[in-house]
This record gives structure tokens, sequence and C-alpha cells, in this order.
């Protein structure tokens, strides 16, 4: 008999060999995107096939289809990275999750993968699913809460510290209002006019309305900025920051000869999704610690139309826009 690491892929018996894909042989705007019919893939070495049920949609995906990716791309691809399933196959070294496991979390490094009816996915990069939360709910967590997570890791210990968070009412800033309120800071964000009830109701202490006030007047000797806008907002900002301070940017590199003059500590960083991270958000959600907010769901079928939202071409109302994929 086979050992449990040298073990062949397992699979149900009906996992279809094609499927639907939305995918991308040029890059350029969402016209370039094409649902189209495409092999199931097999997994290979610490990866899982996933049957998708919902996939997020974020800026990022719109940067890939665009040729903007600060990552290598090859033609063609399948969009999407943010992904909530059931296992439908396991590659002959996964020992962690089997077929029938409902799994949430971001198909792989690349972030490419996700629009389909079935994705492969790095056992490395999903976790499985809080029973408590819908497939839809669950696409919407892994990359916006992850980067809330890691920036509020490089910000350090906050606990009764002053925190400013820029974009308290975008998809990132969101998470990291409710991750900065429970690590026990003090919270002052910015948002726009329609979203400050709702910014406080996350756990923000104040919130500034950036359209109609300044931060300077509300946040000053901040310890900690944590910025999901850049621009503008970003550099003003080293003007609140006290000597010693940090400021962490998930959107751009901050100026490092500004940082050096107000003697504070700035930096820039990537996302990086493990399993780690959202099994410590999985446990958080499971508890009700954390909550999540669904602007849009449309089905696979009208990908296209939720990258003409995202690129502010069709109107978007606050939270996630998710694709429903499967049942």
């Amino acid at each position: 008999m086979a050992s449990e690491t040298q073990r062949s892929p397992q699979s149900y018996p009906d996992a279809p060999s094609t499927m639907m894909a939305c995918r991308v042989h040029r890059f350029g705007p969402p016209e370039v995107m094409a649902l189209e019919q495409v092999e199931t893939p097999t997994p290979g070495a610490g990866q899982v096939l996933v049957r998708v049920q919902a996939a997020g949609v974020g800026p990022w995906d719109g940067w890939i289809r665009a040729g903007e990716s600060v990552l290598p791309q090859p033609l063609p691809l399948t969009l999407g990275s943010d992904l909530s399933g059931i296992i439908q196959a396991v590659g002959p070294d996964v020992v962690t999750l089997q077929p029938g496991d409902a799994v949430f979390g971001v198909t792989n490094a690349q972030f490419t993968g996700a629009y389909a009816e079935y994705a492969l996915a790095s056992v490395s990069m999903i976790t499985h699913r809080p029973a408590t939360l819908a497939a839809i709910d669950a696409a919407s967590v892994p990359v916006v809460a992850v980067t809330a997570q890691q920036a509020i890791e490089r910000a350090g210990t906050i606990a009764n510290r002053k925190v400013l968070i820029h974009g308290g009412a975008g998809s990132v800033g969101a998470y990291a209002v409710q991750l900065a309120r429970r690590a026990g800071a003090q919270v002052i964000a910015t948002a726009g006019t329609n979203d400050l009830g709702h910014v406080r109701g996350l756990g923000a202490t104040e919130v500034v309305d950036y359209r109609l006030g300044r931060f300077e007047d509300v946040a000053s000797e901040v310890d900690v900025v944590l910025d999901f806008v850049g621009g503008e907002a970003q550099r003003r900002s080293f003007e609140v920051l006290r000597s010693g301070g940090t400021l962490i940017s998930a959107v751009s590199d901050p100026d490092q000869t500004l940082a050096q003059r107000r003697g504070v500590t700035a930096g820039f960083f990537l996302v990086e999704v493990t399993t780690e991270r959202l099994s410590s958000l999985s446990a958080l959600i499971e508890l009700g610690q954390l909550s999540m907010n669904i602007g849009t769901v449309l089905p696979l079928a009208e990908a296209r139309a939720a990258h003409e939202i995202l690129e502010g071409t069709r109107p978007r109302i606050r939270g996630k826009i998710v694709l429903q994929v499967g049942e």
C-alpha cells in the first residue's frame, strides 16, 4: 500500500474534463476578457483542485488584465486570485486537505486562475473555510484582510498607541480598522462623507472626512500611519507622525528622504498570503470578531462588468466585488 505522502491524486469521479474560465489572450481594457471552455487542470505537488463557488475581484486583477502587474504574467491566462470553494482533487503529496473540504484563500503567487469553475491552488495559500461563513463572504476575505493584517504586523506593537489609517472604508482599510482596534490601538481613520458612520462602527475613535476636512487637524503626534491610499495623503502623513514613529504603505514606497528628515521609519510591502495568516483570520471570523462587507455580486459570465466597476465606468457601491461561480 502506498504511504500517505505517496498517494496519487484523489478526486471525485464526476470531475469534468473541461470547464469555463475567464481568460485574456492580450493585455488591455475589460474588453479583452472572454469566457472560454478550457481543459480542467490536474493538481501537482503542493496543489489542490478547487471547485470554485465564488471568486473575489480586486484592483490587482485589473492590473494583471491591463499588463501592469509587477509580476511576470505569461499569456494567455485566467484572471483571479481570491477564491472560495470545495476541494475536488489533491496533489500526490497533500496530506492536510482532502476532497470535500470547504476552503478559501488565494490560488498562487501569480494571483491568477480563480475566475473559473475549477482552479488550482497552492496548499500554502489556502485554509479551511469557517463553517459559519458563506462561500461568497469567504471569497471577499483573503487578499484584503491579509494585507491589513500584514500592515499591522509590520507596524509592531500598537496597543495603547495612536494609529492613523488612510482609506478606512476601503476593502483593506476596513479590516485594518477592526484589527487595530482589537489590538488595543486608538484608531483615527479617513473616509468619505457617506462612510463616516460605517467606519466608526468598525471601531475607529475618530473619522475624518477627507473631502471636507484635513486629518492634520485631528491626528497629531500619531505613532503609526497605515496607508492604503498613497499619493498626497501619504506625503502629508509625515507631518503628523511623532519622531520615532512608523509609516507602513501597501500602495507605494514612501519618500525615504522625507522619512529621514522627520526621524521616522517608512516602508512599503507586497502582500504575502499564507495558510497561517488565513487561519488566524478564520479564527476571528468564527468568533464573530471580524465583519466583512460585500458590495456587488455578479455571476462569472459578468466578470467583464466587474472589471468595468473597477475601472469606474460602471457605478460602484461600498464593499467587495465578488463573482458567484458555483452553487
